[in-house]
């Protein structure tokens, strides 16, 4: 059942009554509320601020924002030099783009200075949908979350992305924001908890004792592990599902003690398996507490052009798929 303390939306389980919002959308009203609360936060894009939402900072705050054009490695560059001279420098682009094609920049301009970058990738993961595998970015949690200094965050919602974008602007450091391109459902509310490093559990068994598998996921594919959870419950099983909206740091006591009472976990996310949430997930049990762990997510695989949600069940990522990774973690488990 739904966590009733998490507040989350109450038709949440009705897909034809739920409502849908880029989560892109989000990125854009954080980033008024946060330049609304601090006038040193400011705003840079690389020739696509209606595809990343940040065209309402600009039309908010035109002299707080900066059009670099398509020059996402400059764009790096500028913002770690407007951080280090006390700017809160957003940028914003596809993710493919930053940090896939300015990741030199961000590593030594950014990161090695602990410069105060707040970095978002738009487009990320399969949900770019018809504009193909050159478009999807399947691998930017890897390449950013290794890097010393970046926290890295995938929000679930338009809702959470907001929380996140308005978060991120008030920590010291650089900061990592994915989110996804289509609409995806809203089904967290305002009351919904959000804080950078804790995992929130959204879905929980109707006896808290007894939990046969956690699925823990990151990004818009935490509503496909709750649909799952709840068919799944419908079959007898006692599951629980974790927001792990924070990939690094990550929330090493939540997912320590969530992995114990099931002793089976199944992780979920649009990207590559290797290097992803999953990884990092496996990296906090292997050193502390071994589990059986069954992963989501792009298996070693470019993308292609096709409809999002085809491209989902496609390569792995689709309800029925969680649903057998919960059945073969179970199996190990036993």
């Amino acid at each position: 059942m739904l966590n009733p303390k998490i507040k989350l939306a109450k038709n949440l389980f009705e897909k034809h009554k739920i409502e849908m919002i880029p989560i892109r959308d989000g990125y854009g009203q954080g980033l008024i509320l946060a330049g609304k609360e601090n006038k040193d936060v400011v705003v840079l894009c690389a020739d696509l601020t209606d595809s990343t939402r940040s065209i309402v900072f600009q039309k908010e705050f035109p002299e707080r924002f900066i059009e670099v054009g398509i020059a996402e490695q400059n764009m790096a560059g500028i913002a770690a030099g407007l951080a280090v001279s006390g700017k809160i420098p957003f940028i914003s682009t596809y993710a493919v783009f930053c940090p896939g094609r300015n990741w030199d920049q961000i590593r030594v301009n950014v990161c090695y200075n602990n410069a105060n970058v707040k970095l978002t990738g738009a487009h990320s993961g399969v949900s770019v949908g018809p504009d193909g595998a050159t478009h999807q970015a399947l691998e930017d949690i890897a390449i950013t979350r290794c890097l010393p200094n970046m926290v890295v965050l995938a929000p679930c919602d338009a809702i959470e992305t907001r929380k996140a974008t308005l978060a991120a602007s008030k920590i010291q450091g650089p900061v990592y924001l994915r989110f996804a391109r289509e609409k995806t459902p809203v089904f967290t509310t305002e009351e919904t908890p959000f804080e950078i490093g804790k995992a929130v559990p959204f879905f929980e068994p109707k006896n808290k004792d007894k939990v046969d598998v956690v699925i823990i996921a990151c990004g818009p594919l935490v509503y496909n592990s709750l649909l799952s959870a709840k068919e799944l419950e419908g079959e007898g099983l006692s599951i629980a599902v974790l927001n792990n909206h924070t990939i690094k740091p990550i929330d090493e006591e939540h997912i320590i003690k969530a992995a114990k009472k099931a002793g089976a976990v199944v992780t979920v996310e649009d990207h590559q398996i290797m290097g992803g949430m999953g990884s990092a997930v496996a990296e906090v049990l292997a050193k502390n507490c071994p589990t059986p762990q069954e992963f989501i997510g792009m298996p070693n695989s470019f993308g292609e052009s096709g409809q999002p949600e085809e491209l989902l069940e496609k390569y792995g990522m689709g309800v029925k798929d969680i649903k057998e990774a919960v059945r073969r973690a179970l199996k190990r488990k036993s």
